[in-house]
């Protein structure tokens, strides 16, 4: 996609002088759809929110709630593969990762109710995700993109994963294994989230300085569009 399409809305195309298989590229949605294959995938994931905390208090770790979960889990890899695909909108970049965060913490806080692990590192995991959201946010509106880095999708990973063996029922029981997977968890999120912040401060000293944003952290996008088209991750 390129900079002018991204920043107009306008679907990419290849230009008279393009060439290349980037060139070839065409997206069936600009940056300001709403109505995506990918964001109905993700209000999915919302509204299913509620079912895996339910299964979850109802049973505890079960094959069934461990199978549900888990194709929660995967799609999320669709719904990004589509947006890839069929172009990466602004809509899609804030619901997103609010649905990787509304799924993850909903399971956590139900594992936590249901007494199959500990509240610390779930408190942990918490107070991170929603220190980050804001901190991203607010650096956003100040003109400053922090892209998503692939230490941050590793971590959404590494959390999908506890969960799914909290919920694996061979593993019942087993509080010290479960913690522990959990704690190694909860150490990634906050490493990612130190990550993130020193990303922030060195986009926001170079835009001080005049280095700009496309420097540091923005690929060549615009600050507004860079800050979208990255929020896949946090």
């Amino acid at each position: 996609m390129s900079d002018g399409a991204l920043g107009s809305g306008i679907p990419a195309t290849p230009g008279p002088s393009a060439s290349g298989p980037a060139a070839a590229r065409t997206t069936t949605f600009g940056p300001s759809a709403l109505l995506t294959p990918a964001n109905a995938i993700t209000v999915i994931r919302l509204l299913a929110t509620p079912v895996v905390i339910a299964l979850i208090m109802l049973w505890g770790a079960s094959w069934f709630t461990f199978v549900f979960g888990g194709l929660l889990a995967m799609s999320d890899g669709i719904d990004g593969w589509l947006a890839r695909k069929q172009g990466t909108t602004r809509s899609g970049a804030f619901l997103d990762p609010l649905a990787d965060k509304v799924v993850v913490l909903g399971a956590l806080v139900a594992l936590v109710a249901k007494g199959i692990i500990w509240w610390l590192p779930v408190a942990v995991i918490a107070v991170r995700e929603i220190a980050m959201s804001v901190y991203r946010s607010v650096a956003g509106r100040h003109g400053i993109s922090i892209p998503a880095r692939n230490s941050a999708k590793f971590k959404t990973l590494v959390q999908d994963i506890a969960i799914g063996l909290c919920l694996a029922p061979p593993l019942a029981g087993h509080w010290t294994l479960l913690n522990g997977i959990m704690w190694v968890a909860a150490f990634l999120t906050v490493f990612t989230g130190a990550q993130y912040y020193v990303d922030g401060r060195r986009a926001a000293s170079a835009r001080r300085t005049g280095t700009g944003p496309s420097d540091v952290a923005g690929a060549g996008l615009p600050d507004r569009a860079a800050t979208d088209a990255a929020g896949g991750a946090g």
